[in-house]
């Protein structure tokens, strides 16, 4: 039997589900809906203190999104840098 067809395909596979999951929002965030986080927090919709919500999740998400995108950078530099290390 021929196992590198499997292997390609398999190699293939795990890229394309790596590639798909990297512009997910971090765990860190979790997968909360922004306005129900803040109408449970006792906001009304419109008034200020709601909308200060909305905005604190936004730059806690962003936040969140630089970090990992920098460690991804940093991670990638390194192994640029570090190829004779695993």
């Amino acid at each position: 039997m021929n196992s590198k067809p499997f292997l390609a395909i398999a190699f293939a596979g795990l890229i394309l589900s790596a590639c798909s999951a990297r512009y997910q929002t971090p765990v860190a965030m979790g997968g909360d809906d922004d306005d129900a986080v803040c109408q449970s927090r006792g906001y009304a919709q419109g008034s200020p203190e709601y909308v200060a919500c909305r905005k604190d999740r936004d730059v806690q998400r962003n936040a969140a999104i630089t970090r990992s995108d920098r460690r991804q950078r940093d991670l990638g530099e390194y192994m640029l840098n570090h190829p004779d290390r695993p």
